[in-house]
């Protein structure tokens, strides 16, 4: 458990724990026909909670503008399903989910994903929690990233590659690698966001009946 430390001392902690495993990969869902995204639909809209990303196509060139997100990724507990922009019959169940104010959507340093999402593909976004922000507090006082939340709350270390973070999420068919990437994004904001609350509501510590103070 990482408390109070600063985003150095976070890091140097996370060399001598376990690795975090996140979702297995026949639990993340492509989803690119018209029986996948009602199917989709349906699981995402009953549960009560989702976790949320993006990924775009980097930008590499001085002045490029990015064209994403290239894909949006959504998580059950069980499940995650990702979305590629690209296939047109996927943007109606992105919008209605994104857009739901009775499904919570929770993730991590969102702030580039909100006006990405509303100036490309009109959806405003609602019902979202950035625990990048939420989770600032006494054990560390800048944004909180999923490296550093998974050390305070699992006590893993979460692998990020900034080779496949980096790597083209714009193309037509994604890694087994790129999927996981994309996938754990999503479900691990889910899984923080799940632990946060058990241990609020241990010490008796929950605001507005949901987001804990720590």
């Amino acid at each position: 458990m990482v408390e109070q430390a600063t985003a150095g001392e976070a890091r140097a902690a996370q060399v001598e724990l376990p690795v975090y495993r996140g979702i297995s990969i026949a639990d993340v869902i492509w989803v690119n026909s018209e029986s996948l995204a009602q199917a989709a639909a349906e699981d995402l809209m009953a549960a009560d909670a989702l976790g949320f990303d993006t990924e775009s196509k980097p930008t590499f060139k001085k002045g490029e503008e990015s064209t994403g997100p290239h894909l949006v990724q959504l998580a059950t507990d069980s499940k995650a399903y990702l979305f590629p922009v690209s296939c047109a019959l996927n943007l109606d169940v992105i919008k209605g989910v994104l857009e739901s104010k009775s499904v919570l959507k929770i993730g991590m340093g969102l702030g580039n994903d909100r006006s990405a999402l509303k100036s490309r593909l009109g959806i405003e976004l609602a019902n979202v929690l950035d625990l990048g922000e939420t989770l600032r507090g006494s054990w560390h006082k800048g944004t909180v990233g999923a490296k550093i939340a998974v050390a305070r709350f699992f006590g893993q270390k979460f692998l990020k590659s900034k080779r496949t973070g980096t790597s083209n999420w714009a193309a037509p068919c994604l890694s087994e690698r790129q999927k996981l990437y994309a996938a754990n994004d999503a479900h691990v904001a889910l899984k923080i966001y799940r632990a946060q609350l058990l241990e609020a509501a241990s010490t008796g510590t929950i605001v507005d009946g949901q987001v804990p103070v720590l």
